[in-house]
Order: C-alpha cells, then structure tokens, then sequence
C-alpha cells in the first residue's frame, strides 16, 4: 500500500478523493503511454512517480479535468494522451 495516500495532505492538495483517483488514473495512462516522468524516481514504480509529482507539485488537474503540467511541458516530452476524443 502507498502510505502517501493515506494522507490527507495529498486529498486537499488535489481537491478531493475524487480528483485524486482521477489524477492519478490519468497520469497513469500518460507514463504508460511514453510521457517521461517529472521526477526521478529509482524503483521505476509507475504509481510512485505519480504520487511523487502530485506532492511535488509537478501536476494538478485544470478546470475540465486533464491533466496540466505545473511548469508547462517540456519541448522534447511527448504528447500526453487526449482521453476526450475516444
């Protein structure tokens, strides 16, 4: 079990539970989908590195629910994943 969310501070800092799950589901699909990870992280463990740019401060989800890149991506990462269109 990740002990991070077990925590309130991860809740309130996304906005609620509901955000959270909804975060990391879709940065899940983004790492698994080729975007490279905001943090270093040396366990290579997927739902980490989405627990680690969260607290990092690195994503957050905007207003329509995708999910944004605190400091805008970077220009050799590749696309995230558009969700919307399926």
């Amino acid at each position: 079990m990740y002990d991070a969310l077990k925590e309130e501070e991860i809740v309130k800092k996304v906005g609620g539970r509901f955000k959270l799950s909804t975060l990391i589901q879709k940065r899940l699909v983004a790492l698994n989908a080729g975007a490279r990870p905001l943090v270093e992280n040396p366990s290579r463990d997927k739902m980490m590195i989405v627990i680690e740019e969260i607290l990092g401060d690195k994503i957050y989800l905007d207003m329509e629910n995708n999910v944004q890149v605190a400091d805008g991506p970077s220009p050799d990462a590749p696309p995230e994943l558009d969700l919307a269109n399926l």
